[in-house]
């Protein structure tokens, strides 16, 4: 995979939020013409880092693949650069600035535990961070009435 710089970061995650979103508009969310934005999506396709366009469901509407959090600690002030390249990664759902010992929360979807460790591995490489610690998600438990009873739900 290439090194992906902030314009193919940006990219993808503008395709994150809407991947039917038009050439155009995008071009102009980059502040860059069409023919960059074409040209950038068919390299990102043609290199791999961009294997298909599709559909996001609730996550009580779907029901395969992995979901998984990513704590993670940021050395230094790096906290912006480390954030735009995560929210370039393809396996990166969300990302949440939080407070104590880590400095970021990652969301990772991916379809396979293979997928899982190449995901961890490539985040792991990214510099500036330091740390980190991911948690698989196994199962949804939500309160009901009355708020001491808890009841299982398939996620």
């Amino acid at each position: 995979m290439s090194n992906l710089d902030q314009i193919d970061q940006r990219l993808i995650a503008l395709l994150r939020h809407n991947a039917r979103e038009s050439v155009a508009t995008l071009a102009t969310r980059l502040g860059v013409s069409r023919g960059t934005v074409t040209n950038r999506l068919r390299r990102l396709e043609d290199e791999g880092v961009i294997v298909g366009y599709t559909l996001r469901l609730r996550p009580e509407a779907a029901s395969d693949g992995l979901q998984a959090w990513m704590s993670i600690a940021i050395q230094g002030n790096d906290a912006r650069r480390v954030a735009v390249t995560l929210l370039g990664d393809p396996a990166v759902q969300a990302l949440h600035a939080t407070n104590g010992q880590w400095d970021l929360l990652a969301e990772l979807q991916v379809a396979t535990l293979p997928e899982l460790a190449r995901a961890l591995e490539r985040i792991r490489l990214i510099k500036g961070i330091s740390n980190s610690e991911t948690s698989i998600h196994l199962e949804t438990l939500r309160a009901t009435a009355p708020p001491a009873t808890l009841t299982k739900k398939d996620s």
